[in-house]
């Protein structure tokens, strides 16, 4: 299963080291990433394979929300038809 991971907050180093550590110890795989810093804002979009994870999509989510609340980010997840749903004009 696809879903998409959206990180947003302020640059600071180690962000994609420990989004990237988080979800490769919890065997997601990452299938696209695209980031970028603007003004001093950093944005991370991935596309993830969450088909080989042991956690409950809700045990995931959860799990990087803490890691985003500990860094001073904000870190969702969703399953990619829900974000495409919610991303088509």
């Amino acid at each position: 299963m696809t879903a998409i991971v959206t990180v947003l907050g302020q640059d600071r180093v180690g962000i994609i080291a420990s989004v990237c550590t988080l979800l490769a110890e919890r065997n997601v795989n990452i299938l696209d990433i695209s980031q970028t810093i603007l003004q001093g804002a950093f944005t991370m979009v991935m596309a993830v394979d969450i088909g080989a994870c042991e956690l409950s999509f809700g045990d995931l989510a959860a799990q990087l929300d803490e890691l985003g609340k500990n860094m001073g980010l904000s870190i969702r997840i969703q399953r990619e038809g829900i974000f495409d749903a919610m991303h088509r004009i």
